[in-house]
């Protein structure tokens, strides 16, 4: 029985170091937003270069997101895609909105049901000539990289995943967007 007990008592510590290590393991996102973000610039029609699967986008190519802005001062948001092999495009309106656009202006919510949004944090933006963003959600299963172009150079490609990686991302989950039909 005692033996029974000192094994019993050292299978409970493995498990609670092996927990405890594999706690020490996962990384806390860095959900920092831009300190800067001019609305104006940022408007119009931007390629998904790549994304993390989920249930909504699933099996879309050739995706892009366009904004404009509404007469209620919400962002318009049109989503549109190609399910793979099919010649219909689908497409999904929503509404993003500021959430403090004074002290965090990378910091939207976005809806496409009823008033149901989800957070839409600009991490990473090509303040120049606003040509890149990458985009996170509030837990590590939302990342995309856009680009206001159907491509984007591998140097900045891999800037983003570096920054992305340092954020505490698994770039590895990223799936690379098909953008080659003629749109």
């Amino acid at each position: 029985m005692k033996t029974i007990l000192i094994s019993f008592s050292a299978f409970c510590a493995l498990i609670l170091f092996a927990s405890c290590a594999q706690a020490a393991e996962k990384t806390e996102l860095d959900l920092r937003t831009v300190d800067q973000l001019d609305l104006n610039r940022y408007l119009g029609k931007w390629y998904e270069i790549a994304r993390f699967d989920h249930s909504f986008e699933r099996g879309l190519e050739a995706c892009t997101a366009e904004y404009s802005l509404r007469p209620d001062n919400k962002i318009r948001v049109i989503n549109s895609g190609y399910k793979m092999g099919n010649t219909k495009k689908q497409v999904s309106e929503g509404k993003a909105k500021f959430l403090n656009p004074e002290s965090e202006p990378g910091k939207l919510k976005v809806s496409f049901f009823l008033w149901f949004y989800g957070d839409y944090n600009v991490l990473e933006l090509d303040q120049e000539n606003y040509s890149y963003v990458l985009i996170g959600g509030s837990s590590d299963k939302y990342l995309w990289i856009l680009s206001r172009t159907p491509t984007l150079p591998d140097d900045i490609k891999n800037s983003l995943l570096e920054k992305a990686t340092k954020r505490g991302y698994d770039v590895s989950k990223l799936i690379w967007v098909n953008q080659d039909r003629n749109l």
